[in-house]
């Protein structure tokens, strides 16, 4: 899972340079995923030591919960029919990103947990 929360953290920086570039850099609010993917590549980066995996993964699951629930507005201005501007596109995009990963990350979490119990 930390390789899956690395990749997730340079998709969201990727994210928000192409949206601060495309955009001819106006407003520095097009960093938004950037801002979120740094932390969230940091926190891949400590998960791949075994200590300290179960506290990076859930603060990268934690970073991304928010992220969803910071543009999931963008996802539902797309769905509503909304015009697709840039900044729609780029919060809908990362909304999805982070949905995928809060999803896989829930997923990993009840997999580790029952894993632990049959061990016991």
């Amino acid at each position: 899972m930390p390789q899956v929360t690395i990749v997730y953290g340079l998709a969201l920086i990727a994210l928000g340079l192409i949206g601060y570039f495309a955009t001819g850099g106006i407003s520095i609010t097009a960093l938004i995923p950037a801002f979120f993917g740094i932390p969230v590549l940091i926190a891949g980066w400590i998960a791949r030591r075994e200590s300290l995996l179960k506290h990076a993964m859930h603060a990268a699951a934690m970073i991304a919960l928010l992220g969803f629930l910071g543009t999931v507005s963008g996802l539902w201005a797309l769905v509503t029919g909304g015009a697709p501007d840039a900044a729609t596109l780029s919060r809908a995009t990362m909304a999805v990103l982070s949905a995928i990963f809060v999803a896989l990350c829930v997923r990993s979490f009840i997999q580790v947990r029952r894993e632990r119990e049959a061990g016991n």
